[in-house]
């Protein structure tokens, strides 16, 4: 069973989780124009009230993953979180523990208000799309300009 961690993305063990999806995004956008644009993100939009960011610890304790959410624009009047930067490596996968993170992002965000979550991806990504949907997000219109992304979903969780 994995173990959620609660850390700046700033912490050493976050940035170098970071630093491995920023990679592997970069090997797998080769069907995007231009290439995979790396942009780290804020600390301070990962910290409650603005948003979390969670470390994926194994059962023996080992950092595997990340991801994280952040407050953006309400949507329809609503308070709305956008997850980001969600990754297992790969030697984790296949276990549900991206469902798992999904789940306790999704709880941070409604304890922390939201009545929406939202989250972009490339459609070279065709598991994560799969996850998305199968865990409720809805194809939307793009809400924002992220040059990585091809599709945007949206969850109603409040």
């Amino acid at each position: 069973m994995p173990e959620f961690v609660e850390t700046r993305s700033d912490d050493p063990v976050a940035a170098r989780l970071l630093q491995d999806y920023f990679d592997s995004r970069e090997l797998g956008f080769t069907t995007h124009p231009g290439g995979y644009r790396v942009v780290h993100p804020d600390p301070a939009a990962f910290v409650p009230p603005a948003g979390v960011f969670l470390v994926v610890r194994d059962d023996a304790g080992v950092p595997v993953g990340c991801g994280g959410i952040r407050r953006i624009a309400d949507r329809d009047g609503a308070v709305t979180y956008e997850v980001k930067h969600v990754w297992i490596e790969p030697g984790s996968r296949g276990r549900g523990w991206s469902r798992r993170l999904m789940e306790r992002l999704e709880a941070h965000a409604v304890a922390l208000g939201a009545g929406w979550v939202v989250l972009d991806t490339n459609e070279s990504l065709e598991a994560a799309q799969h996850l998305y949907r199968s865990s409720g997000y809805e194809d939307v219109e793009p809400y924002n300009d992220n040059p990585n992304a091809t599709h945007w979903f949206a969850k109603r969780v409040g």
